[in-house]
């Protein structure tokens, strides 16, 4: 019997650590290209926002257009990368979107629907939570130079990523050798502040190691050793925000994982719910530093 245990234990462990590779590697690879990751990150906007439709429309009296609300959560990512690119000038790109929203409100009228209200909050908390911050990554990775030209840096957005890696790396390492007292346990008992602690830690060396990477491919990011480590840390208080929310979402629906469409490591949003607040933060910390 334990050696049977042992082995599913095993053979587990063996498919999560197969999938994360994979998943590491997918996202990692897509960066160095716009075209690769405008791809990949589409798609994961339309697989985070069709889980979460399906998700919120288990719940009594919450009925969510699961296809329009998908297919308008992609358009919104594709016209932010056709806007901040500058392969479209224009704002007007928002224009289906925005009567895709106009749409949604309207159908209701028409539905029939036990509490409309219900409807249209999760409809638009979707678009909100999932749709705007994976768009932000596009604000991340094209900038515009002095000299008022477009460029593609991947290293930005891909920081983002790797802090997030770093800090759930070292909070499971010095959470499981340290962890006595528990960060948030009405929403995850497992998290301890010394794991949160030791995730800052290994986030503040790998924007060391990132900071040091950047000036020798020329300072593109246009960051300081000390501005790098500050998007660390914003990267670290809100990827960990990001993730009690998306527990919060979990508990309040009564399950374990958002889906299972990746094996050993649940669903879409169960592995970029700290991305879904540290990509707006990350935006908004690097714009406030134009303010300086």
């Amino acid at each position: 019997m334990k050696d049977n245990n042992r082995n599913i234990v095993m053979k587990n462990l063996i498919v999560r650590t197969i999938t994360g590779l994979l998943f590491v590697a997918a996202i990692v690879v897509s960066f160095f290209d716009p075209i690769a990751m405008t791809a990949l990150f589409a798609l994961v906007t339309g697989l985070c926002m069709w889980e979460y439709s399906g998700l919120v429309n288990e719940m009594e009296n919450v009925h969510v257009n699961r296809f329009i609300s998908t297919v308008a959560g992609v358009y919104f990512f594709i016209a932010t990368m056709a806007f901040c690119s500058g392969t479209v000038s224009s704002a007007s790109v928002y224009i289906p979107y925005l009567l895709t929203v106009v749409y949604l409100f309207v159908s209701e009228i028409y539905a029939n629907t036990k509490n409309a209200v219900y409807d249209l909050a999760h409809t638009m908390l979707g678009q909100m939570y999932i749709a705007l911050p994976m768009s932000m990554i596009n604000v991340l990775a094209f900038n515009i130079t002095v000299e008022g030209d477009v460029v593609y840096n991947s290293l930005l957005p891909l920081s983002v990523f790797i802090f997030l890696w770093a800090n759930d790396t070292g909070a499971y390492c010095f959470g499981s050798l340290f962890g006595k007292h528990k960060l948030f346990p009405r929403i995850s008992p497992a998290k301890s502040w010394e794991g949160s602690i030791g995730g800052a830690i290994v986030v503040l060396v790998a924007a060391w190691i990132l900071g040091i990477v950047d000036r020798n491919m020329g300072n593109m990011s246009g960051l300081t050793s000390v501005q790098w480590l500050g998007l660390g840390l914003v990267v670290v208080v809100f990827g960990t925000w990001g993730d009690l929310v998306e527990s919060l979402f979990k508990r309040t629906l009564g399950i374990k994982d958002s889906g299972s469409i990746l094996p050993g490591h649940g669903g879409m949003l169960d592995r970029f719910d700290s991305s879904l607040m540290a990509m707006p933060a990350a935006v908004l910390y690097i714009y406030s530093l134009s303010f300086l």
